[in-house]
């Protein structure tokens, strides 16, 4: 009866040498199961706490940045935005340069032209045609440097920046002013534009509605002093080249120093008269067919995708500042008169634009027709 008691006290109390092993596994079970709970709420605990953090950068991007407007386009133009941001600054930058290339280069023809191809003329044309080239040659640099010289000073025009009545069709969202009709904003100069056409590195200058005729007449004359030059230059090119090619052969013919620069620079002013004629030519072809169509660069891509929507609809789009071609060139030189296209375009002059810049006098149209 004893030994009964105290066996039972003994395992009820963990007497005896079992009592530390008890103790033991009592402890290690506990913590085995602690530990186990605690991973079991990490795992639990973490991905609310993901998701809590997501919502809340989600909440916080759409409050700074959503609104109505926003689309594909505007997400892409945030994304690349450092991009455009270094190439509107390289190109600001570099507007300089080939500010001074453009002189540099127009400099280097009109030298070897007074040097080496005009003594040329001088000796061996007759008269008549060393008057015409006296004539045309002075002339067409007199329209180049001029019509240059405007593109690059003038300003291209810049809406009103205080409130006024002028009408408007939109408002620019990075500079926050009303934008009137043909207006849009150039990201290199930071600022809206009347009318414009395009920034052109080799003005540093943007291309709008009072500098317009200015450039497109640079490129006009341009175009056709290179082709000017390499034309007359061509028999001159012939024989400077041919003696460069027997200069290798054995034994070489004997030409002084002055004879070989004279025939390097022929062959240089051949060569790059003759590839800013095609390069050149091509961009003020361009812009004439603009001008026949009474449209901007600009203009061209936002005309083609309303002719393109307004024709999947069965409607024909209008461009509501087309006043016939004739008449397009007229308002583009500000014509009035026949005698204005020899005081306004064949000489140099300053006249301002047919219109301000902020209101267009649009052509009345059919009823079958639709104007955007």
């Amino acid at each position: 009866m004893s030994n009964s008691v105290e066996n039972l006290y003994g395992a009820r109390f963990g007497g005896g040498m079992r009592s530390w092993r008890w103790y033991l596994s009592r402890v290690m079970r506990l913590f085995l199961r602690w530990f186990r709970l605690c991973l079991r709420r990490g795992h639990r605990k973490r991905p609310n706490r993901v998701r809590d953090l997501w919502n809340y950068g989600t909440v916080l991007m759409k409050s700074l940045y959503y609104n109505v407007l926003t689309n594909s386009d505007t997400v892409l133009d945030c994304v690349f935005e450092p991009i455009y941001w270094l190439v509107d600054n390289m190109t600001r930058w570099f507007g300089v340069v080939f500010v001074s290339l453009v002189i540099a280069l127009t400099s280097s023809i009109v030298i070897i032209v007074y040097l080496c191809v005009l003594p040329i003329i001088f000796s061996t044309y007759p008269v008549h045609w060393i008057l015409w080239h006296l004539c045309y040659g002075h002339w067409n640099l007199l329209m180049l440097v001029y019509h240059y010289y405007k593109a690059i000073t003038t300003c291209p025009g810049f809406p009103p920046q205080e409130k006024s009545d002028i009408p408007t069709v939109t408002i620019c969202k990075k500079c926050i002013v009303p934008k009137p009709a043909r207006t849009h904003h150039c990201s290199i100069c930071n600022r809206c534009i009347l009318k414009m056409d395009h920034h052109c590195p080799w003005l540093n200058n943007c291309v709008g509605h009072f500098n317009h005729r200015y450039f497109f007449s640079f490129c006009l004359f341009m175009t056709m002093g290179c082709i000017y030059c390499s034309i007359s230059a061509k028999d001159m090119f012939l024989d400077a080249y041919n003696a460069i090619e027997s200069s290798y052969q054995t034994p070489p013919p004997s030409f002084t120093r002055e004879e070989r620069m004279l025939h390097k620079s022929l062959v240089y002013l051949w060569v790059l008269t003759s590839s800013v004629s095609v390069a050149l030519g091509s961009l003020t072809l361009w812009h004439a067919v603009l001008i026949t169509r009474a449209e901007t660069s600009v203009e061209r891509h936002i005309n083609h995708r309303e002719r393109t929507r307004l024709k999947l609809r069965g409607k024909m789009f209008r461009n509501p500042y087309h006043h016939g071609m004739l008449n397009n060139w007229r308002r583009f030189f500000g014509v009035e008169k026949r005698s204005d296209w020899l005081t306004r375009v064949l000489l140099p002059s300053a006249h301002l634009p047919h219109e301000d810049g902020l209101t267009w006098d649009c052509p009345p149209y059919r009823n079958n027709t639709v104007v955007i």
